[in-house]
């Protein structure tokens, strides 16, 4: 199982700026900060750090990878549309507007790249939420 995702960052400032505004909605909160790294867990819990951004290690140019994907999930709609609406508002790029992407499903999803090109997607399932309530 996954234990935390990190994604790189050539402006750790801006980066941290826009992830606290689109992760919010989705109840991951920044946990810690550093001059390296952005620490976020949910409901701010710094026990359950989950998503990092940070400057490479290795002091090089933070890139994208071509074909990776961040999925994050969204607890309501609400949340989705505005991770998506939130993340173009403070500078993110379109990627996929919230949706479903199957006729038919109820899994519902979003996608933005961040100021860095990484590709970030939330998704709702409204029926495992509604089985799961």
């Amino acid at each position: 199982m996954i234990g935390y995702v990190m994604v790189g960052t050539n402006d750790l400032t801006k980066a941290t700026k826009f992830y606290d505004t689109i992760l919010a909605p989705l109840g991951i909160l920044q946990s810690e900060r550093t001059a390296t790294y952005t620490a976020y867990a949910p409901n701010g819990s710094k026990d359950a750090i989950e998503f990092y951004v940070t400057i490479p290690f290795d002091q090089k140019f933070a890139t994208r990878g071509n074909g990776t994907m961040i999925a994050l999930a969204a607890p309501t709609m609400l949340a989705l549309k505005q991770f998506h609406r939130f993340g173009l508002s403070s500078g993110g790029t379109d990627e996929g507007a919230p949706g479903p992407r199957e006729e038919g499903s109820d899994v519902c999803y979003a996608y933005i790249r961040d100021l860095d090109g990484n590709k970030i997607c939330a998704f709702y399932d409204g029926v495992k939420k509604a089985v799961g309530s």
